[in-house]
């Protein structure tokens, strides 16, 4: 073949269109947020840390059977790793210390949902369609997101004709004297926002998006209305019972406290559409825990 017909065939061969990565078939997830988006999109992770737990605080979705137990969130069991020869893990920011050993496994994606940028409903939004391309499930993906959307719109519509406009807490009881709440830089926040109702509390938050506090501090916002999530501290039972500080908190009094079953806090749109439907539900009297 002379040169000219050559260089001819090699300038049409870079016309050709590169070729699809292979998708991620084989994923360890080290964060229960990305583990849930995984199986939201039908590519579900081979490992995940701390299975047990996980199906205490996600409930739902829920683990494919036989999911292998990869350790400690922050601390995964480098053995396990090597034996489920995934190829790609995926982690956040958490992780960076430990990266380089991770990266003699497999390669490393780190996807952190929670920091300074965005809120973690639009950084999740962003990471579930990452997730789509990597695992060549982007129509997947991009229907997740459009469900969550979908989720939080009709949550608004029905809550603009069902309940009042009193601001809400969301909060967990850490013991019996504190709650963790949820508001600014969290996701819980970002899905109030969307759905037309006000975070009652406006003070600080950490970079989770969470404050902090003892009983008192819920005596500070009387008009609110307090969202508990579960499951609670053995201890909370006597606070209900014994504790005056509780008894005489004007949501406590007043009956407006709720009891959301659990979700994951630190999670991603699968976890946005759960806290949505049931805080929903439980506004507008459905299947409510009262």
């Amino acid at each position: 073949m002379r040169r000219r017909q050559v260089l001819a065939a090699l300038a049409g061969l870079a016309l050709l269109p590169a070729a699809a990565p292979i998708p991620a078939r084989r994923i360890v997830a080290l964060d229960w947020g990305l583990a849930e988006t995984l199986i939201a999109i039908g590519a579900p992770p081979v490992g995940v840390p701390e299975t047990r737990t996980y199906a205490d605080w996600v409930v739902s979705p829920a683990l494919p059977p036989g999911t292998a137990d990869v350790g400690l969130r922050v601390e995964p069991n480098l053995e396990i790793l090597q034996q489920l020869a995934p190829d790609l893990i995926l982690a956040i920011a958490e992780h960076e210390t430990v990266r380089p050993l991770l990266e003699r496994i497999a390669p490393v994606l780190s996807l952190p949902i929670y920091g300074p940028e965005g809120t973690p409903y639009t950084v999740a939004q962003a990471a579930t369609r990452r997730l789509g391309a990597v695992t060549g499930r982007t129509a997947e993906a991009e229907a997740l997101t459009l469900r969550a959307e979908e989720t939080m719109a009709s949550a608004r519509a029905r809550l603009t004709t069902s309940a009042d406009a009193r601001p809400v807490i969301v909060a967990s009881f850490l013991d019996g004297r504190h709650v963790r709440i949820y508001a600014r830089h969290g996701l819980f926040d970002a899905v109030l926002a969307r759905i037309g109702l006000a975070n009652a509390w406006q003070g600080p938050t950490n970079a989770w998006g969470f404050a902090t506090v003892g009983l008192e501090a819920l005596a500070e916002m009387p008009e609110a209305r307090l969202v508990l999530l579960e499951p609670l501290p053995r201890e909370t039972a006597r606070t209900f019972r014994d504790s005056p500080l509780w008894n005489n908190l004007p949501m406590a009094r007043d009956g407006r406290v709720l009891r959301l079953p659990p979700v994951l806090m630190f999670g991603t749109l699968p976890a946005a559409m759960r806290f949505c439907t049931l805080l929903t539900d439980a506004l507008t009297g459905e299947n409510g825990h009262g």
